[in-house]
């Protein structure tokens, strides 16, 4: 795993050895390039964050502040260490179920990234809680990687999806 562009870029992140599905460096690559004007100055949510490289990313690319959040301690313990790899310090890590995270955020967010494990089902409940929240702000993006098998349905617009592959990626506006 490695940091695809921006001040971080080529660097090598501790890849995960335990039940984490990274995304590819190819899809990661076409999200951040379609968000290229976008990330700057963002304050970002990486939910379901893994090894953290997608909020990693976001960061290297300019994003003011990313919130990583995760369930499993070894994740935590991943995005910490990958993070301390690059002496970042605009960034606050949460451990916790998504639901409790998501209903105790008071902030909005630019750019949301939700990246589930597949088929886990959490994609439209996290969407619904989201909107409910409104923790998206008016002309923020949330992108959801999923499989392409699966369905999302939320209150939030559709702008496109992208299929790389088995893989595909959902950008929702409000």
């Amino acid at each position: 795993m490695r940091i695809v562009a921006g001040k971080y870029r080529g660097k090598k992140l501790i890849s995960p050895s335990h039940n984490i599905r990274p995304t590819l460096d190819m899809v990661k690559q076409a999200i951040f390039t379609r968000l290229q004007f976008f990330v700057e100055d963002s304050e970002v949510l990486d939910l379901f964050a893994g090894s953290g490289a997608l909020g990693i990313e976001a960061l290297s690319r300019g994003a003011k502040f990313v919130t990583f959040c995760d369930k499993d301690f070894q994740s935590i313990r991943l995005i910490k260490e990958n993070l301390k790899l690059l002496k970042e310090e605009n960034f606050k890590v949460i451990q916790g179920d998504y639901k409790t995270i998501l209903n105790s955020l008071t902030t909005a967010f630019d750019l949301i990234i939700l990246d589930p494990p597949f088929a886990s089902g959490y994609y439209n409940d996290a969407l619904k809680i989201i909107y409910e929240n409104k923790l998206l702000n008016t002309d923020g993006v949330i992108v959801c990687e999923r499989a392409k098998e699966e369905k999302l349905k939320c209150e939030f617009n559709l702008d496109c999806t992208k299929v790389y592959g088995s893989v595909a990626v959902d950008y929702f506006v409000n």
